[in-house]
Formats: C-alpha cells, structure tokens, sequence
C-alpha cells in the first residue's frame, strides 16, 4: 500500500488588516500519496498557490495540521524547517531564480554544497541530472546564454539534485512558450513514471492539469473537487 506523502487537516490562512479578516484557505484536508503526480487547479486568486506554499513549508498556516511523510511539520522550530525545506522538498518556480554569475552546472549544484558533501560527489550530483533533464551539453553555460526553456530546465535540476521526497512547482510553465511548456510538463511525467517522484505542481493551463494523476480544483480558498484522472 502506498504510504500517505502530504496530509493537511482542517488547514486556514487568514490574514487581519485592521478589523478585517482575509480568508485565503480555508478548512482544506486532504491527503497526498507517495508517487502521486497532482495538479492544484483554480481562478485567480482562488488560492491555490496559497496552499502550495503551506504544503512547501515556504509559509506558515494561521490554523490546522500538515504531516509530511509522518513528519509533524507545523510544529517545529524554524532552523528544523529550513533542514527539513534543504533536504526532503524541491522547488520549481515560474521566475528561474538562476544566479547569472554562475554556469548551468554551479547553480543546480549550489544547493547540494549546502549539504557539506564533498565536491566530487555534488559535481557527480548535479553532471547526472542535468543530463537527465536533457543538458548534458549545456552545463557549462551561463543563464544568459540558455533559452528560458533551458533555464527552467535548470531549476528543475536543481530543485532535484537532492533527490527529494517532493517536488513543488508553482505555475512553472507560465513564462515559457508553448513548446517549452510542454517539454516541462514531459520532464515532470518522465520524473514520476520513471522514480515514482511526487509531484505537487500549481497550474492554471487546464492541458497541463489534465496530464497529472490527479487535479484538486480550489475556490475561494475551499477544495471545490478533487478527482483522479479518468474517473
């Protein structure tokens, strides 16, 4: 049986402006497995990427639970959320976020130093999954010299140099053309066929949606549905 990755239970976040109280989630559980590829789907400022980023530990909700892989991950201190965000989670943003100065192959490597391994090791790291990203050719080249495919490329790389248990993607298509954005979308379904990665990734394009295992629809900061592919 698969073992449960992500569990949130009764998640909120609200802000207070004042006297006024925001809701942005509210009341949200729900259960993510081990392999599972999910797509988090909604308008505008339904909240979805709000919910992204208390399941990626990158903020912190006002009430409720979140357990990763077992992990009581709310209750914590934050030099163990930033252990925990280094080793077990990986990012994928729409913005690269690549360093200039640094070549292909430095960036997605910098976040393996931050693990003190030695340098053969983190340069052996990062040679493989650059190459399995498809930048076998690349790596010596600097952002400015890659296209934006490539560069997202890149920060897929990075984000799972550390062979993470998930990988987040927040709308990691929407600065990319159509090809590009296809491309990544097929890298994220090569990464969970292949090593049953799993996948939590924000999307507003309803195409790329559709090729997840599973798409959860927010409203108004509420699971609207949650359905697997095919059913």
């Amino acid at each position: 049986m698969e073992r449960t990755m992500i569990r949130t239970q009764h998640l909120e976040r609200f802000y207070v402006t004042g006297a006024v109280k925001t809701y942005a989630l509210r009341d949200i559980s729900i259960e993510i497995k081990e392999g599972e590829f999910v797509a988090i789907m909604g308008k505008s400022g339904s909240g979805k990427s709000t919910l992204l980023h208390q399941l990626g530990l990158l903020d912190k909700p006002t009430k409720g639970s979140i357990t990763i892989d077992g992990h009581d991950v709310i209750n914590i201190s934050e030099k163990e959320r930033t252990w925990f965000r280094l080793h077990e989670l990986g990012y994928v943003f729409q913005s690269y976020n690549l360093i200039p100065e640094l070549t292909a192959i430095e960036n997605v490597y910098i976040t393996a130093m931050a693990r003190n391994l030695n340098r053969e090791e983190y340069e052996k790291m990062a040679e493989e999954i650059l190459a399995a990203v498809g930048l076998e050719d690349r790596m010596y080249h600097y952002p400015s010299e890659l296209s934006g495919g490539q560069q997202q490329r890149v920060s897929i790389a990075r984000a799972l140099v550390n062979k993470p248990k998930i990988l987040f993607a927040d709308e990691p298509t929407a600065n990319l053309d159509s090809a590009s954005s296809e491309d990544v979308i097929n890298l994220f379904k090569k990464f969970n066929e292949e090593i049953r990665q799993t996948i939590v990734m924000v999307t507003h394009e309803k195409d790329e949606g559709e090729k997840a295992d599973r798409i959860i629809w927010v409203k108004d900061g509420l699971v609207d549905r949650d359905k697997m592919q095919g059913l």
